[in-house]
């Protein structure tokens, strides 16, 4: 063999390969039908549709039945929360709990009768509000304007998320008060620029008029230059 000789190997699987395909581009048999490729498209289509509708009905479900976005409108609970910032509800068998910080459809106040039973005030805000849950069914409640406390069960409570410690009473009570069953009491955190449970507006809150619990705020908005509103993700967390 000359030195500058090359052998040049071919395996024959890739012939037997190259065999094949031409097999089969040569067998009209083996092609697909127009109508299976129809049929295939539209399967295709029927699938996209259908995932598209499950996300939908899963979205709708979501914000339907266990959370839901909320605006904070006012001071009531600063310093927790602030005029506009944006939160996040939870509200799938929700059950108030003292401390939480709850959103409230609020369409009359709830008030003791001469003989203690709850009625309406005759007054009410008619509108959303957001507090916070000072005391629950069963627990007695009382304001001490002159140490600027609250006692629950004759307990002073720890608050240090207060604006300031409690110097009104908008007189929809004479403490102490215990509350009855199916009933919350709220005071916003702003204790003297809230309207809540010391009011005749507010009252003793139903529990069915519980909308949820606020959990997370996702931004605030906040006004620019030439008057336009703009996210601000500085505040972003869990709130309580």
């Amino acid at each position: 063999m000359n030195a500058g000789s090359k052998l040049l190997f071919f395996p024959e699987v890739n012939a037997v390969e190259s065999e094949e395909f031409v097999r089969q581009d040569a067998s009209p048999e083996e092609q697909p039908a127009p109508e299976q490729s129809k049929k295939s498209l539209f399967d295709d289509i029927l699938e996209i549709l259908e995932t598209i509708l499950t996300t939908l009905l899963l979205f709708v479900m979501l914000f339907s039945y266990v959370t839901r976005p909320v605006t904070v409108d006012g001071s009531s609970m600063e310093p927790t929360l602030h005029d506009q910032d944006r939160l996040v509800m939870f509200r799938l068998l929700y059950s108030p709990k003292q401390g939480d910080i709850v959103v409230v459809y609020n369409s009359e106040g709830h008030v003791f009768d001469g003989a203690g039973e709850v009625v309406n005030s005759g007054y009410g805000l008619h509108e959303n509000i957001i507090k916070r849950v000072i005391a629950t069914e069963g627990q007695t409640i009382k304001l001490n304007t002159e140490e600027g406390l609250v006692y629950v069960d004759e307990q002073p409570l720890e608050e240090p998320y207060v604006n300031d410690i409690i110097q009104t009473d908008a007189g929809a009570f004479s403490y102490p008060i215990t509350i009855p069953d199916g009933y919350i009491f709220v005071m916003g955190d702003n204790r003297n620029h809230s309207t809540d449970s010391r009011s005749s507006y507010v009252g003793l809150v139903a529990e069915e008029d519980v909308l949820g619990k606020a959990y997370f705020r996702f931004c605030n908005m906040q006004n620019d230059e030439d008057g336009k509103q703009h996210p601000v993700f500085n505040t972003v967390g869990f709130v309580g």
